[in-house]
């Protein structure tokens, strides 16, 4: 069973406040322990916290604490912050991404919507379409169609001939073959 959702805000009673950051803190750096066994990523922590401000809790040890700090003090300013994101940055990056998946999303809607109305089409024998309808039935179409073209270029760059046989008959069943091919190809994706 998880644990119940925890308001975030100041805890009042004092002793509840120190043994939830007791166990925080272990929890804390039991994480960067993983992280460094389990990604083999040199990692250090060092918490100063309210109860013994004078003598930082450090992980894994004061000596390694400091070999991860000075490696790290060593790179030039542009090596050190490469990867760091501010919180106005990262929801930037965010922001930017939702909006395209949002868009490919809209995209997709629509097309399903179109590829709705033409089986509806079919089904209605077009009597029952609005004119704003066909416009996009329309493009839906001349969408499909330009995909199906490309398809066919790039398996006519990309097939070899055909072998030949005496009086032509091999070419003549390789063309009967790849339209046959098209045909089905192009209903699977009507």
């Amino acid at each position: 069973m998880g644990r119940k959702k925890l308001k975030l805000q100041w805890i009042a009673n004092d002793s509840t406040r120190r043994s939830t950051f007791k166990k925080r803190k272990q929890g804390l750096m039991k994480k960067i322990s993983e992280l460094n066994t389990l990604c083999g990523v040199e990692a250090c922590a060092i918490v100063y916290g309210p109860y013994n401000p004078q003598v930082p809790d450090v992980w894994p040890s004061p000596s390694n604490a400091h070999r991860v700090l000075t490696r790290f003090k060593s790179l030039s300013e542009m090596e050190q912050s490469k990867k760091m994101v501010n919180q106005e940055a990262y929801l930037k990056q965010r922001m930017v991404k939702v909006r395209e998946q949002l868009k490919k999303q809209q995209r997709a809607n629509r097309e399903e919507e179109i590829t709705q109305l033409m089986n509806r089409a079919l089904i209605d024998k077009i009597g029952r379409i609005l004119k704003d309808e066909l416009k996009d039935l329309a493009w839906m179409i001349d969408e499909k169609m330009n995909r199906i073209q490309e398809r066919i270029d790039s398996l006519r760059n990309t097939t070899e001939s055909p072998p030949q046989l005496i009086n032509g008959t091999g070419i003549q069943m390789a063309v009967e073959m790849e339209d046959a091919q098209r045909q089905t190809w192009l209903m699977n994706q009507i």
